[in-house]
């Protein structure tokens, strides 16, 4: 039984955010031998940008990757008003993020001293 003074949570649905992630090196992270780090472009859900950059920090940890910083480029719906163009397979792997509350990497770009 519910206690009526209580107020009952809202629940906030989750949503989708684009962000970018600079890792650097660990012993078994994947990344090319040459490789100083690298740029993960990934589709994250949650229900605010915080909880999603805090579930993507703690899935590539847990892949051997050492997450250095992370950058925000918030939603669906705010990239567009900020006028990206999202491609069809962009926008399929955002809905796939959303339907598997999960965490998706869908891109990574090493990065290589230029000595």
């Amino acid at each position: 039984m519910t206690d009526p003074a209580k107020p009952t949570k809202e629940k906030r649905p989750q949503q989708v955010f684009t962000l970018v992630v600079e890792v650097g090196r660990k012993a078994g992270d994947g990344l090319p031998k040459s490789a100083t780090g690298a740029a993960l472009m990934v589709y994250a859900s949650g229900v605010d940008e915080a909880e999603a950059v805090r579930e993507t920090v703690a899935v590539l940890k847990e892949a051997d990757l050492a997450p250095l910083d992370v950058t925000g480029y918030g939603t669906f719906d705010e990239r567009v008003a900020q006028g990206h163009e999202i491609e069809d397979d962009e926008r399929a792997l955002m809905d796939k993020a959303l339907a598997e509350n999960a965490v998706i990497v869908a891109q990574v770009t090493p990065f290589f001293d230029k000595a």
